[in-house]
């Protein structure tokens, strides 16, 4: 393909601010999600890890935060999907967009802007970016061709295709990833010089090694960068093939590719291009494994090639099986997050999702395990140590009890504590632990480990339901002041414990977080993470909790839940 000669392409301007403090802006986003049908709990997953993320970071106080999502809502699979519904794409649209808001909104997913890129915000930004490629000589006109795959609207080289039969038992080329059928497509469109951004976008990386994450997505975006062709990338479709999407700026025969489209939301939810210098590029966007290369690859590319820097971090997951199956509206097992949060209640499946999700590698769903572990970590470990500890016969007076130092000092070598006191070296080995865990959470956060949070957080928790059995305060003896002040101690720990666990779900369970905190009387302006301190009393500190009443019981911190009689899939078909 004949290409006229690359003029300089304008410079990426730099970030002014990359690390974490007060008043910094960050931008947190999910993909926009495709409107061709309804949210499945793959969707979800990526707004949950977004959303918990966003939390923590607005309850650490380090300054700003948005949280971003929304709806890709042109191409041509909106175009064929809403022809084959019967209705316009318009229309398909708005209601499928209103679906991902609702399951977003029930989900308790915390988001400042829906963004939708039918919106004119949108569009505008979008010519304004194109503008900026052309100016920039990043764009020429050429004769395309090659194999196009319309799910998931990109040209494929013969390298990532497969032989296969279709329906009709005929011979066919797919995906080798999707196992979508591929055709065979002849265009003349707008070409984006792709191919001229491979040392920038290895430089790049080189220079920030976090810039995606887990490490093994970083190491196959530089594979591919190294070993496979990088052509360029056609990103305009013939408009007499695609109507539904943004018209290319001066040459109304062509429409915006899809990806180029939706990849500048990000932008546009920061008033790109006016106001977005205030945000950008302090953005990490959530992704699937399956978008990667548009994300890391595509979308680096484009914003160098319109005088943009790249993202500050991608953060990317793996997927959801259902019993060790893909999701497939022909298996009839795509999960239904509105019938999982109706049954599991939204705090519980919040908490599986990002509890048993692990972004290196695919995660499996089924009934049995959800049940399993919120019962487990959330009903009675958690729960249930509320309840013992806030029982009107083991704390007649509702409130948080005194600790005293002489039952429980300070000690340098807890090995060494033995006759100093009524606790003894799992004790303090309960301190030490829950003392570390705030520290522990928030590194766990920013490293995008969010399931390491948890694992250690519910191990927390068991420590501290074995304290409280170990010491069973229940057989104390209230006449006995010696025994009181123990007893007033076991309860002061236990309540501490319970203080720490509750502040540091508010991310990943607001509700049972809420509930929690509210029990133990917390208010508002003590939840905070930014000032998170355990056990002051055991340090000869003032702890403002310290004989306070207990808010009102409100019954079980969290029900038990039972194992749904049917499986929890959505039959709606488009």
């Amino acid at each position: 393909m004949l290409r006229p000669p690359l003029r300089l392409l304008c410079p990426p301007r730099r970030a002014t601010s990359t690390g974490p403090g007060p008043g910094r802006r960050l931008l947190l986003s999910t993909p926009i999600f495709y409107a061709n049908g309804p949210p499945h709990i793959g969707h979800l997953y990526s707004a949950l890890l977004a959303d918990a993320l966003h939390r923590h970071r607005c309850l650490r106080g380090d300054g700003l935060s948005r949280l971003s999502t929304g709806t890709d809502e042109h191409g041509l699979k909106i175009q064929q999907a809403a022809a084959a519904a019967g209705t316009s794409p318009p229309e398909l649209c708005e209601r499928v967009s209103g679906l991902f808001r609702q399951a977003l909104t029930q989900a308790a997913v915390s988001f400042t802007d829906f963004i939708r890129t039918s919106e004119p915000r949108h569009q505008r930004a979008v010519r304004h970016f194109w503008g900026a490629l052309r100016d920039s000589g990043a764009l020429y006109k050429g004769c395309y061709e090659g194999w196009y795959c319309t799910p998931e609207e990109t040209f494929l080289p013969e390298s990532q295709l497969a032989e296969r039969r279709d329906a009709q038992g005929r011979p066919c080329k797919v995906s080798l990833e999707s196992g979508h059928q591929v055709h065979w497509t002849k265009e003349e469109n707008y070409m984006f010089r792709l191919s001229a951004f491979r040392g920038p976008l290895r430089d790049w990386l080189r220079d920030n090694p976090q810039a995606i994450t887990p490490a093994p997505f970083y190491q196959r975006v530089l594979c591919w960068l190294e070993e496979e062709d990088l052509p360029d990338l056609s990103v305009s479709r013939e408009r007499s093939r695609l109507q539904w999407g943004i018209p290319v700026p001066t040459d109304p025969t062509q429409t915006i590719y899809v990806w180029v489209d939706a990849l500048v939301n990000y932008l546009s939810v920061v008033g790109y291009p006016e106001t977005h210098g205030q945000w950008w590029p302090a953005a990490r966007h959530v992704v699937g494994k399956d978008i990667l290369k548009f994300h890391a690859i595509y979308w680096p590319a484009l914003l160098m090639g319109a005088g943009l820097a790249p993202p500050e971090q991608i953060l990317v997951h793996s997927h959801w099986t259902v019993r060790g199956q893909k999701m497939s509206k022909s298996l009839g097992n795509v999960v239904d997050p509105a019938t999982c949060v109706d049954h599991y209640t939204v705090d519980g499946f919040r908490y599986f999702l990002l509890r048993q999700g692990v972004p290196e590698r695919d995660c499996d769903y089924y009934e049995e395990k959800v049940v399993k572990l919120v019962n487990a970590e959330l009903a009675d470990a958690l729960g249930g140590l509320l309840n013992r500890s806030t029982a009107p016969s083991i704390n007649p007076s509702n409130t948080y009890p005194l600790f005293s130092q002489s039952c429980f000092p300070k000690v340098l070598d807890y090995r060494e504590a033995s006759g100093l006191g009524r606790a003894c070296a799992e004790d303090y080995e309960l301190v030490a632990s829950v003392t570390s865990l705030p520290l522990q959470v928030a590194a766990y956060f920013q490293g995008f480990q969010i399931y390491k949070a948890l694992e250690l957080l519910a191990l927390c928790v068991r420590q501290s339901n074995a304290f409280f059995q170990r010491h069973q305060p229940w057989k104390l003896d209230r006449q006995d002041p010696a025994e009181q002040r123990w007893l007033d101690t076991v309860l002061h720990v236990t309540l501490e414990c319970l203080r720490v666990y509750g502040t540091l779900l508010q991310p990943v369970t607001p509700q049972v977080a809420h509930r929690l905190l509210s029990r133990l009387a917390v208010g508002p302006g003590e939840r905070g993470l930014s000032a998170l301190t355990f056990l002051p009393r055991y340090h000869g500190k003032h702890c403002p909790f310290e004989g306070r009443q207990l808010g009102p019981d409100t019954g079980l911190l969290f029900p038990r839940l039972a194992v749904p009689r049917k499986p929890q899939v959505d039959t709606e078909t488009l």
